[in-house]
């Protein structure tokens, strides 16, 4: 049963996710990171070259956490790199 995941106020609540692999892109980016705000539907992205936890880590830092404070809570859906 599918059910929504709602979220109590802006910024609260982010699901995040790898896609790819890609053709090589500039920078030989063949992944993007995505991570969505659940309340504004705000999308955050951004292409990586390999997707290790530390690109991962350093993607939620500078583009969630110092932007738009702490989360209550981050989604994933248990890849290896989170």
């Amino acid at each position: 049963m599918l059910s929504s995941l709602s979220s109590p106020r802006p910024f609260a609540q982010w699901g995040i996710d790898l896609l790819g692999s890609f053709v090589k892109g500039k920078g030989g980016c063949t992944y993007l990171v995505v991570a969505m705000d659940y309340f504004t539907k705000w999308i955050e992205a951004k292409p990586l070259s390999t997707t290790t936890a530390k690109k991962i880590e350093e993607f939620l830092f500078n583009s969630i956490l110092c932007r738009f404070g702490i989360p209550k809570r981050i989604i994933a859906n248990n890849g290896p790199q989170f």
